[in-house]
């Protein structure tokens, strides 16, 4: 089976190195991959956005799946593309992507399907916006730029004065672009938050370990938001806290799916937080998470790469897979300015023959003089995998301790 992944990130390398373990793999290709990515995959010089040319691709090499790792390839209809040509693909419709790429539309999607979600408002024009504001009495809220922000179109917001400049970053000021045209203001919700995600062929669904991941730059969640810098798997959730999971969110979103007809062979990913009122779904996404995924795969013991397929064949029902039972802790490595301005070009030492058991994943790099340097904002992940929680850490935090570069930002408190 030939398999082609769409991508060039962290979460893409964590699912070449598991894709590539594959004993009914033949070749795989990535596009438009990385220097890292390269070192397990052809990388041909295409875009993710050439559509016609990842088609001609796909019929050059006779690729059997297609698998897309990014959230902006899918909202754009590349998955849609591909189908209508025959390709079997990993990934949702361009229409099951709107559950990422608008707020607004996964909120009344949510609502509409009775899954349990924090209250909410759309906003349509920044006038309106500061109205509803000034008549809020209630704090903190949450607000969210209505599409794709690359994970930081959300801010929790403790007063009135917070809540405006939001509302002017993302409505006039236009940080994310048209993401911004229209914003989601949300009740605030409080607890422990995991993200829960499952392979899905539209009928029946196949659960992931839950991961925690670590949004905030700084240790004790402080700093600004960021796309992850890191994430735990598994996590324990109490068995009353998965019932609900798998009933009222993963079930209500399959029932929703097939009476909406809207066509997802992928996986969903569910941002969830436990509330004293029980769980609520914080987001969906509709691919895999990063750095959620360079967590949970290390997990997986056994072959992923059929669960896929069978995502895209519709034939995903009765399908298990295999975990170690160890706990794998994964460290983000970012660069200087992250997130508001990331500094680049930095070369990265201690990259090569990490200790046992550790694994570093690309998220942001590009080849120089026959080692790596910087080339993002999220530089690498550092996955180790333990016993336990601590034993994980105590890898993982090792590992990182060998490798350097100007600037280098990343949390001590990842997995505790």
């Amino acid at each position: 089976m030939n398999v082609l992944i769409i991508g060039s990130g962290g979460r893409e390398h964590a699912l070449a190195w598991k894709i590539k373990q594959s004993p009914v793999l033949g070749k795989l290709h990535c596009i438009p991959g990385s220097a890292a990515i390269a070192e397990l995959a052809a990388c041909p010089e295409i875009g993710q956005d050439d559509h016609d040319g990842i088609y001609g691709y796909c019929a050059a090499q006779n690729i059997s799946l297609v698998v897309i790792g990014p959230e902006a390839p899918l909202a754009r209809g590349l998955s849609d593309f591909l189908a209508g040509k025959g390709v079997k693909v990993f990934g949702p419709s361009q229409r099951g992507a709107m559950l990422e790429a608008s707020k607004q539309f996964a909120k009344e999607f949510m609502d509409r399907n009775g899954i349990p979600t924090a209250e909410f408002t759309v906003l349509y024009c920044a006038a309106f916006a500061r109205e509803k504001i000034a008549a809020n009495k209630k704090y903190p809220v949450v607000i969210k730029a209505d599409g794709l922000a690359a994970g930081k179109g959300v801010r929790i917001c403790r007063d009135e004065a917070q809540a405006l400049a939001a509302v002017e970053d993302f409505m006039e000021k236009r940080i994310f672009g048209a993401s911004g045209s229209k914003v989601v203001l949300e009740e605030f919700l409080t607890g422990r938050e995991a993200s829960v995600m499952a392979l899905t062929d539209g009928e029946s669904a196949l659960l992931l370990p839950a991961a925690r991941d670590h949004k905030r730059l700084q240790d004790g969640d402080a700093g600004p938001n960021t796309g992850g810098m890191g994430a735990i798997c598994p996590v324990e959730i109490p068995a009353g806290d998965m019932e609900i999971i798998r009933t009222e969110m993963i079930q209500r979103f399959l029932d929703g799916i097939k009476g909406e007809r809207i066509d997802f062979r992928g996986v969903i990913y569910a941002g969830i937080m436990f509330t004293p009122e029980g769980p609520k779904v914080l987001e969906f996404n509709v691919r895999f998470g990063d750095p959620e995924t360079q967590a949970v795969l290390p997990v997986i013991k056994g072959d992923l790469l059929p669960a896929l397929a069978a995502c895209a064949d519709g034939k995903l029902a009765g399908r298990e897979l295999e975990l170690t039972g160890e706990t794998c802790v994964a460290v983000v490595a970012a660069a200087a300015g992250y997130p508001e301005a990331p500094e680049k070009g930095a070369r990265i030492t201690g990259l090569f023959d990490p200790p046992a058991g550790t694994r570093i994943f690309h998220a942001g790099t590009a080849a120089r003089d026959g080692g790596y340097a910087a080339a993002g904002g999220r530089v690498l992940a550092v996955s180790a995998c333990g016993a336990d929680a601590a034993s994980a850490r105590e890898k993982a935090y090792g590992a990182l301790a060998r490798i350097k570069f100007e600037g280098m930002q990343y949390r001590r408190d990842i997995g505790l």
